[in-house]
């Protein structure tokens, strides 16, 4: 069994990472590609076939001609999921407290007592 040297180690963990980089940016464009929705689908057809024909060469070409446009979209994909998870907070949080405000008026009124305003408290809470 041949014994791996230092150097041999450190240029196959080299080759590794670049392999894993070269991957992630390729898997990235592929994604790139079929979340646009301002090409046809015969020029998405194009660029998958270019990136399967050259890959390297296709993904340079890709991300020189459409560079801006993927950032751009990453950009807008990130700001419409916060945006629906921001939603869903107000959503799950603004009706307890809006739940609560109103017993705490009918509670004020009169209405109610204040047994029936903590288990329309407590219900309100637990969801």
């Amino acid at each position: 069994m041949p014994v791996l040297s230092l150097s041999d180690f450190l240029w196959s963990l080299l080759i590794i990472f670049f392999m894993v980089t070269y991957f992630m940016m390729l898997f990235h464009v592929i994604v790139d590609v079929f979340r646009r929705h301002d090409t046809s689908g015969a020029s998405k057809a194009i660029w998958l076939l270019f990136l399967l024909i050259a890959p390297l060469l296709g993904l340079l070409a890709y991300l020189i001609v459409n560079g801006q446009g993927m950032g751009a979209r990453d950009v807008g994909a990130a700001e419409q999921s916060k945006a629906q998870f921001d939603d869903y907070v107000r959503s799950v949080s603004g009706g307890s407290a809006s739940e609560i405000e109103a017993a705490k008026r009918l509670l004020d009124s009169g209405a109610i007592d204040q047994a029936e305003f903590d288990r329309l408290k407590a219900k309100a809470l637990a969801g």
